[in-house]
């Protein structure tokens, strides 16, 4: 069945996503409106996800919308922002159908209700392929309470939330490279690939106790390198330190090569943070409080010719490369 006209199409589609947002205009116009909160900071951060790079053509239409929101979302997180709505584009190729389309609205819809944002507005326009989404994502933050990636000292601890390498092997898992892995396990990691947790609660609580922050999205090893050019200084980071989950962990029993792709395949949308070690109490508390696990995985040293030295029992260990770029 073919699409729709364009307008249809988003009053079918995109319209319900719209209802009941305040300056959505249920979009009927070709803009927004907007009053921020009395008293907070706009933050704003974009993100565009195309097919065969940030999600498998073949993924299920509404892990697709609810990943392009969700990686918005923990763009905010490391600002310590609340989110307030977003706008989005969409390129459709031939071959997408209105199926496909609810399926998507859908997912966006659900996460919609959990994190507590709309659409505000966006574009629909065709394309040869492959299927690319935009979106930018609109939140706010008390003034000067913004985390940042700029800030860290030397001594200070580097923290890391949840766990790491569960995106970059999800997509083995998907893509039939983990032979051998039970099925419980492959299905955990899918799971993490195709919907990442945005860590809203604790970007929340780090202001005035994280130095830097930011998420982890093309790699810990390099994400982590972004904190130290920011500060002009260096990281070491312990191996034995990093959190995996079990579905990890036993892939990477299986194969210790596996564990520098959890260092450097990104998809794993944590918080990676540093902060004085005077605050450990402090994290353990927010830990505690919001159910989120945070790992003290390393130090931030002054500069030296490596940004980021993984060390396993003090000894460094080699790594191919730090993390995933789009230029290359």
């Amino acid at each position: 069945m073919p699409l729709p006209a364009e307008f249809a199409l988003i009053a079918r589609h995109f319209r319900p996503l719209a209802e009941d947002v305040p300056g959505a205009l249920a979009l009927a116009d070709d803009a927004a409106l907007l009053d921020p909160p009395a008293g907070r900071t706009l933050v704003l951060a974009a993100d565009a996800m195309v097919a065969g790079v940030h999600f498998l053509p073949d993924d299920p239409p509404d892990t697709i919308g609810r990943k392009l929101l969700r990686v918005n979302l923990s763009d905010l997180a490391a600002m310590g922002a609340d989110p307030l709505g977003y706008l989005m584009t969409t390129a459709l190729p031939p071959g997408i159908t209105p199926e496909w389309l609810d399926a998507f609205a859908r997912g966006l819809k659900e996460d919609q209700r959990g994190y507590g944002c709309g659409l505000l507005g966006g574009d629909t326009v065709s394309t040869p392929g492959p299927l690319t989404l935009s979106l930018t994502v609109v939140g706010t933050v008390a003034p000067g309470r913004a985390l940042t990636r700029t800030g860290a000292r030397a001594g200070d601890a580097v923290w890391v939330s949840g766990t790491i390498g569960d995106g970059a092997l999800g997509l083995l898992a998907l893509t039939d490279r983990l032979p051998g892995l039970a099925g419980r396990h492959r299905a955990a990691l899918a799971d993490r690939y195709r919907l990442p947790r945005p860590r809203l609660p604790l970007g929340r609580r780090l202001s005035g106790i994280a130095t830097a922050c930011l998420d982890v999205s093309d790699g810990l090893v390099q994400d982590l390198g972004h904190l130290c050019r920011a500060a002009g200084l260096s990281a070491e980071l312990e191996a034995e330190a990093v959190p995996l989950s079990e579905a990890a962990g036993a892939a990477v029993a299986a194969n210790a090569a596996l564990f520098a792709r959890c260092l450097t395949g990104g998809d794993d949308y944590e918080l990676v943070f540093t902060a004085p070690p005077a605050q450990s109490g402090a994290l353990a508390a927010i830990a505690a409080d919001t159910g989120i696990p945070l790992a003290r995985i390393g130090r931030m040293t002054p500069a030296g010719p490596t940004e980021v030295r993984v060390l396993r029992a003090g000894v460094e260990l080699p790594l191919a490369e730090t993390g995933w770029s789009h230029i290359r």
